[in-house]
């Protein structure tokens, strides 16, 4: 082949060796990166599991969400937790019976050391028996409180209350004992004969203080209506004094008829204290009397004033066959204490007199 031609031929084979190289080129680079790729990959790949394991290792218990983002849960009832049990000890007492034990830490209440015992409580003579603090009307004994059972000639506490209540007549004016006086129920004796009189005060004086049957006879057959109307006021105040167990057939209280409670005369004393004559003339010792017929002199019937060994402010006794010997008191303890005592049933004056003995002993040791 001539030279110029294969000048001409020149070009053409530059651009195949050009082409050429750039042809054997392109598979080094793309081994050289795919090189770098699979060197690269293993790294990558455990780069990643380790940031997973960290991430698995720093996740927080509760997910947390910004103060003010909204809340995507539905709202609903709060569960409730449970408060923790104690574990030793018994649970707390509540409010109200801290302050129900604090109260009765500071109520009164009657001594073993002042006597007040078991053995001691089955000396009484009495029945029933019921001891009560006014100040506080906290009972400090009962016995057979409830127990219905004639009062006698207690009745005529509640005869005196329901006569003054009328004050339909003055005081002194005078009253005569007639024949409706007379006992004709038990047939009892009274210095008080038929046309004899007092004073409608010394008629009630003697009555609460000697438990006179004839003076206070004539105070019921002198009240407005007559005795009748007399006996209904009884029990109509016995009502209004909450005695539902308590009713009347006689201002005497020679009737078995006449019938209460230790408990509900208690509530017949603490009214009765209320009236001063009945205060002053329950507990006078003696008092010397015209009847018109002469001078009679009177005592009170219940020894244990009469004699100073009680201090009351209202006093008052009775005895039947049915009853027993029977005593009310609104005693003083250390003279400015009121504590109401009733005792029902005693089988002799002297036992009822020894119960209010042992009774008043109690009170003054075991009070303040």
């Amino acid at each position: 082949m001539p030279f110029a031609s294969r000048l001409r031929l020149l070009p053409s084979l530059l651009a195949l060796i050009v082409a050429a190289l750039a042809a054997g080129a392109v598979p080094a680079s793309a081994h050289a990166a795919a090189h770098r790729s699979v060197a690269e990959r293993p790294h990558h790949a455990t780069a990643t599991k380790k940031k997973k394991r960290v991430a698995h290792k720093t996740k927080p218990a509760h997910r947390s969400m910004p103060a003010d983002a909204p809340s995507t849960k539905l709202s609903g009832p709060k569960r409730r937790t449970k408060r923790a049990k104690p574990r030793h000890g018994p649970p707390p007492a509540p409010q109200h019976a801290v302050h129900a034990s604090a109260k009765n830490a500071h109520a009164p209440r009657l001594l073993a050391r002042c006597g007040f015992t078991p053995a001691s409580r089955k000396q009484l003579f009495s029945h029933a028996v019921y001891v009560v603090d006014e100040n506080t009307h906290t009972p400090l004994y009962a016995r057979h409180a409830d127990t219905v059972a004639p009062i006698a000639s207690v009745s005529k506490l509640m005869t005196a209350i329901v006569w003054l209540d009328s004050a339909h007549a003055p005081l002194q004016q005078r009253l005569s004992v007639t024949a409706a006086d007379l006992d004709t129920l038990k047939f009892t004796h009274s210095r008080l004969g038929v046309g004899a009189s007092l004073t409608r005060a010394n008629m009630l004086h003697v009555a609460l203080m000697s438990s006179e049957n004839r003076a206070a006879s004539a105070l019921s057959r002198d009240y407005p209506g007559g005795q009748p109307a007399f006996i209904a006021a009884m029990n109509a105040k016995a009502q209004r004094l909450g005695m539902k167990h308590t009713h009347f057939v006689n201002a005497t209280g020679l009737s078995p008829q006449n019938v209460s409670t230790a408990r509900e005369l208690a509530s017949l004393v603490r009214a009765a204290d209320g009236y001063p004559l009945i205060r002053r003339y329950s507990i006078d010792h003696e008092e010397r009397m015209a009847t018109g017929q002469g001078q009679l002199q009177y005592v009170n019937s219940n020894r244990l004033v009469r004699y100073g060994q009680v201090r009351a402010s209202v006093q008052k006794t009775g005895f039947i066959n049915e009853s027993g010997h029977n005593m009310v008191m609104r005693m003083m303890v250390h003279g400015r204490r009121p504590v109401i005592v009733t005792m029902l049933g005693s089988a002799t004056p002297e036992g009822s007199r020894l119960d209010g003995v042992r009774i008043a002993h109690w009170l003054s040791c075991s009070l303040r």
